[in-house]
């Protein structure tokens, strides 16, 4: 038989493939982390890419499956994290990866069905029509998963400001990938772009990443990084409150997410000619001056917060 304390090794390990192999940036701003966090994080990640691929029938965030049986797919997701937060085995390492962390960290399984009504948007083939849809979308994706995360911190389930900071955190992440990615989004026949601003642009209904409307959605990816930086502005307050490592990766992390964003917009048309990224030295360069950033821990003050919040999505905790 094998221990607890085995199989939690066991998942811990599992875990960091996952994590190494699906998102480079994520991996590396996790090394940061002391020991115990960035293991747990890690477990937290595993469940959040496999439950993203099961729902997307893809592998590690690759290109998309068929789609159809979406809705036998999301019914899995729910039943086996439902088995995970009741203490059973699941069949699925990355889902026994959830039962432990939430144990360890006391993440609800309201917070678990946040991230999987994001999963039910694009099962159903939803569009935002308006910004207050698109930020829904965006918290369900990953502001859900900014607060999950603040508790592997060790951020108190009761302490609503700093896990709303987390949320902001969560909603930068989320700009910058659709600022970057509409044009993939696009050749999968999904949308990010509110109806309205496709409206404001005057483009024609599925002729947005045509070559003719090329500066219209420019504009439009300059607006979602300007979304971009109000969040991450406001994701800075709650990172000054935890503990240095923790404060370090996360500053780490935002700061490569929002390079990623800042490049869309200074590229203007020329943006989506080839995929933004970051390189193994743009990731140094980033750790290196949030180090810093995370020694003076003086985040500067925000004369508005932005517009959205978690509050405007959820009602739990």
């Amino acid at each position: 038989m094998v221990s607890s304390g085995n199989r939690r090794a066991e998942l811990v390990e599992l875990s960091r493939r996952s994590i190494k192999r699906g998102s480079k940036s994520f991996s590396a701003a996790s090394r940061l982390f002391d020991r115990t966090t960035r293991e747990r994080v890690w477990l937290l990640y595993a469940w959040c890419r496999r439950a993203d691929d099961i729902a997307d029938a893809q592998e590690l965030g690759g290109a998309l499956g068929d789609q159809s049986g979406a809705g036998e797919r999301l019914a899995r997701i729910r039943a086996l994290t439902a088995k995970a937060f009741a203490g059973e085995a699941t069949g699925d390492p990355a889902f026994d990866a959830l039962g432990v962390v939430a144990k360890e960290c006391g993440i609800t399984p309201a917070m678990a069905e946040d991230v999987i009504a994001g999963f039910a948007l694009d099962a159903d083939d939803w569009r935002p029509r308006s910004e207050r849809d698109l930020m829904r979308y965006c918290y369900h994706v990953a502001g859900a998963v900014g607060a999950m995360m603040a508790l592997v911190m060790g951020v108190d389930r009761h302490d609503e400001d700093t896990l709303d900071r987390a949320c902001d955190l969560g909603f930068a992440f989320q700009l910058a990938n659709i600022a970057r990615d509409v044009v993939e989004d696009d050749a999968a026949d999904r949308c990010y772009l509110p109806v309205e601003w496709l409206v404001e642009e005057d483009i024609e209904p599925g002729q947005h990443t045509k070559p003719h409307h090329r500066q219209e959605l420019a504009d439009m990816a300059a607006q979602l990084v300007s979304l971009m930086e109000q969040h991450e502005a406001a994701a800075r307050i709650g990172a000054a409150r935890l503990p240095f490592r923790s404060r370090w990766a996360v500053l780490s992390a935002a700061r490569i997410y929002g390079e990623i964003g800042r490049e869309v917009r200074q590229r203007g048309t020329g943006a989506w000619d080839r995929r933004v990224s970051t390189s193994k030295w743009d990731k140094i360069r980033h750790a290196a001056a949030a180090f810093v950033e995370a020694l003076v821990s003086q985040p500067p003050a925000l004369a508005q917060m932005p517009r959205w919040a978690r509050r405007d999505f959820t009602a739990r905790p």
